[in-house]
């Protein structure tokens, strides 16, 4: 019994071609975004995706000719950056010991991403004043011993697929079932373009790039970065921190002078825009909501993949390589940014306290950079008393140190050192509470200060 197709001899039909090529272009490209994220996302991209002559003209920009600059023009960005797993700008660091001072890069992003998701620890003391929070996010990196792979995130998100791919086939199958052989044939080739490309994408193998190797005898890495409002102090060897400081995330993918394999699947990808511009108003009624609605169910799920924190997983990725377990990271909560000063300083000068290279005074001038005098006699103070090897800090002025201040200003600067002593004394009664020292112990857990 041959059946008969729905709505055949209609008069109306619908105009597909508007948005068979240009819906869902940027939750598709972001959804991409996720192949090197999650395990087996690659062999899950077969279904009828929108959105195909956006992402042509987005990843065709990766591939490198004169041929392919001409079909796809635009910047020739590296993979990783393409794909949104790198190219951020990190914050400044600034390391205790070795005295180096640079801008960073994507990973210390993360880093400081990590740090601003974390509730930071109150410090119950009375300071003078307060203003803004100001917080102090500990990170203790671990031991870094392969660089080469990333791990990846479960299969469970990806396993989602299965509906828009289980959509797509049932929209195939009904359109032969009705003989509608042209909307068959479209949205066959808008999974093959769909799954191809999202297999050569995701053959590419996500790592690390930092330096391997550093000088024998070089100084911990120990360190700052540093944002306008909070601090992220980084603890750890030299070649552990540089990963941070210095690595990126990386894409290793075949044919990586050109990128042919890339435009090769834009280039798929525009071929099955054209066919659907032409063809879709062509297919009867039926077929045409067949092919809708397996993009709207392809709109659905990619539009799901997009709303998923890709920076926030890129951060539990590099949390897992650099053996940052969750009570290696501590965040405390300070009333104002001498205090946030002094807490960090205090961290990065635990064990170096007669180390020459260890410039306390350089440190606290990062926080409080006032060139006046009562601001230098505090500095100077302060980072006398942090370098001092003696457990009794004396934060208060003597006669001395009152010459040529006014009685203002000896106000004022008793009050700031106030504000030290609150700050110091918090930090101490956490290294008290475990003998070990901060340095040695990767795994030292704060509790409320």
């Amino acid at each position: 019994m041959h059946l008969q197709i729905p709505f055949n001899g209609s008069s109306f039909s619908l105009d597909a071609a508007g948005i068979a090529g240009f819906l869902g272009g940027d939750e598709t490209i972001s959804a991409m975004g996720t192949v090197h994220l999650y395990r087996g996302r690659r062999w899950l991209g077969w279904y009828n995706s929108p959105g195909s002559y956006t992402v042509a003209k987005k990843y065709g920009q990766l591939a490198n000719s004169r041929f392919w600059d001409g079909l796809f023009p635009g910047p020739n960005c590296e993979p990783a950056e393409m794909f949104g797993l790198d190219g951020k700008a990190g914050p400044r660091y600034v390391a205790s010991l070795s005295g180096t001072d640079m801008a960073t890069g994507h990973l210390a992003y993360l880093a400081i991403q990590i740090s601003k998701e974390l509730e930071g620890r109150r410090v119950e003391a009375k300071a003078s004043t307060e203003t803004l929070p100001a917080k102090v996010t500990v990170i203790h990196v671990g031991d870094v011993k392969d660089m080469h792979r990333v791990g990846m995130m479960s299969i469970h998100h990806a396993l989602l697929a299965t509906i828009p791919i289980t959509m797509s086939i049932a929209a195939c199958f009904l359109c032969a079932i009705f003989d509608d052989w042209l909307a068959f044939s479209l949205i066959l080739i808008g999974i093959i373009s769909s799954g191809i490309t999202c297999f050569v994408i995701g053959t590419a193998r996500l790592h690390f790039q930092a330096p391997k190797n550093v000088t024998p005898g070089v100084p911990p890495g120990d360190g700052l970065l540093l944002t306008p409002r909070d601090v992220v102090v980084l603890k750890g060897s030299e070649k552990d921190v540089n990963v941070i400081t210095k690595g990126h995330f990386s894409l290793d993918m075949r044919s990586k002078s050109e990128y042919r394999s890339i435009g090769l699947c834009s280039l798929l990808l525009l071929a099955q825009f054209l066919l659907q511009l032409l063809l879709i108003p062509q297919a009867s009624l039926f077929g045409q909501i067949m092919f809708l609605s397996s993009f709207a169910v392809s709109w659905v799920y990619n539009s799901f993949l997009s709303s998923l924190e890709s920076e926030k997983i890129q951060g539990d990725l590099l949390c897992e390589a650099l053996q940052v377990e969750e009570d290696s990271i501590q965040k405390y909560s300070l009333h104002n940014r001498r205090s946030q000063a002094v807490f960090a300083c205090a961290i990065l000068s635990d064990g170096n306290e007669t180390d020459e290279d260890f410039n306390a005074e350089h440190i606290l001038s990062l926080f409080v950079p006032n060139k006046t005098r009562v601001w230098n006699l505090w500095r100077k103070k302060v980072a006398a008393q942090l370098k001092s090897a003696c457990p009794d800090k004396k934060f208060h002025l003597t006669a001395q140190e009152k010459k040529g201040l006014c009685e203002e200003q000896c106000e004022l600067l008793q009050t700031f050192l106030d504000d030290a002593a609150i700050a110091f004394e918090a930090y101490q009664r956490e290294r008290a509470r475990y003998p070990r020292s901060i340095r040695d112990s990767p795994t030292w857990e704060a509790k409320d200060v």
